[in-house]
């Protein structure tokens, strides 16, 4: 049965400019983008259409899962609450990360991993999400599970992007060491002799495991297809490693150095949009915001606050003079569905998913009205 609606009096962005005009939706996908209003349709009143947003690596699902120490909620309930924020974010494609290789400090285990995974993929089958989801291994190559959790998640089929991290002590995500001491001494309650037993015993496993683990994942990812990112890296050492492992996407890189050297080796450099929003690291290492400006920054992430991918794509736009909206929106949608192959997404064009967004803006801050996922309405 044809499907059909038409949305008027909107400011449509498109992938190179803001069309003051009307667009047609036919069978979930969008069919005609006009100048000018029509007579018939539902009036934008003037707000934004965006495309829907696309998110490449969020924890935000396991907050959900284990709100609490020792407390689980119930897995489907679990997914399902994230995704209604997700939605209300404007997000209709989101790649959820799945912990693999567990340190000290985490409570959730593999087990815990599976769980939510079965829960994700049962819910996409029975058709109870708002948002389309896939799974991101974010595999911690200096853990000793590692390769033995990443074998049992690495085959379900809504894998499709993994990223090879190492969050030791002298790796890569704390630029500043003493900024590593304070945050890790605060998460773990330690003290300074404990936290010092600590970083020992995270070094010996990354000199243990990482190079091995790094290897056999890339190996595994290149045959399955799926898309592999690399994390944190703060040299261009570490870039050149990721160039040779097949990396696709640079996610977070900690200085300008590597974020540079990851952009000239072709690949897409991934950053925080709370970095952007913030205006820095909250680890102290480069800003997304300036990455931004000297044309290093490719795809932003909400990583742990979803609504922030709608936020620092407007404020972008508004704070640096550079960066216009279609520019910046590119940044959390159209860039993002390039860098794992999703050609049928990402932007407003005719042929594409009708994944769209209404946004007002008010006070500087947008306002999710209406969601669309391939034409049905989600919020």
């Amino acid at each position: 049965m044809l499907h059909e609606f038409i949305l008027k009096n909107a400011r449509i962005i498109l992938e190179n400019e803001v069309l003051a005009g009307s667009l047609q939706v036919r069978d979930g996908k969008i069919a005609d983008i006009s100048w000018g209003n029509t007579v018939a349709g539902e009036d934008m009143e003037g707000d934004f259409l965006t495309p829907g947003l696309i998110e490449l690596h969020t924890d935000h699902l396991e907050g959900h899962y284990a709100p609490r120490p020792k407390v689980r909620w119930n897995p489907v309930a679990a997914v399902q609450a994230h995704d209604a924020q997700i939605a209300a974010s404007g997000i209709t494609t989101v790649f959820d990360a799945l912990r693999i290789g567990l340190d000290d400090e985490a409570e959730v285990g593999v087990e815990d991993m599976r769980v939510l995974a079965d829960a994700i993929c049962d819910s996409t089958r029975n058709n109870r999400l708002r948002a389309e989801h896939f799974l991101h291994l974010r595999c911690e190559v200096s853990a000793s599970d590692c390769l033995e959790a990443f074998s049992l998640l690495e085959g379900y089929g809504r894998v499709r992007m993994a990223s090879l991290m190492d969050h030791a002590p002298g790796q890569r995500q704390f630029a500043d060491p003493e900024a590593y001491r304070v945050y890790y001494m605060r998460k773990l309650k330690t003290s300074e002799e404990e936290f010092r037993r600590y970083c020992e015993k995270r070094m010996a496993e990354s000199e243990r495991h990482s190079a091995a683990n790094r290897a056999a994942i890339s190996e595994a990812c290149h045959a399955r297809g799926i898309v592999l990112a690399s994390h944190d890296d703060a040299t261009v050492a570490h870039v050149e490693e990721a160039v040779e492992q097949g990396i696709r996407v640079a996610e977070f890189p900690t200085t300008h150095a590597a974020a540079s050297a990851s952009k000239a080796a072709g690949l897409s450099v991934l950053m925080g949009a709370p970095n952007v929003v913030r205006g820095g690291s909250h680890s102290g290492n480069v800003s997304a915001r300036e990455l931004a400006e000297k044309g290093c920054l490719d795809i932003l992430s909400s990583d742990y606050i979803p609504f922030s991918l709608m936020q620092s794509a407007f404020y972008l736009s508004e704070v640096v003079e550079a960066i216009t909206l279609p520019q910046a929106m590119r940044l959390v949608s159209k860039n993002s569905a390039d860098a794992v192959g999703l050609d049928d997404r990402g932007e407003i064009a005719v042929g594409k998913r009708a994944d769209l967004v209404r946004v007002r803006v008010d006070d500087h801050v947008p306002v999710i009205r209406t969601v669309w996922r391939e034409g049905a309405r989600v919020i």
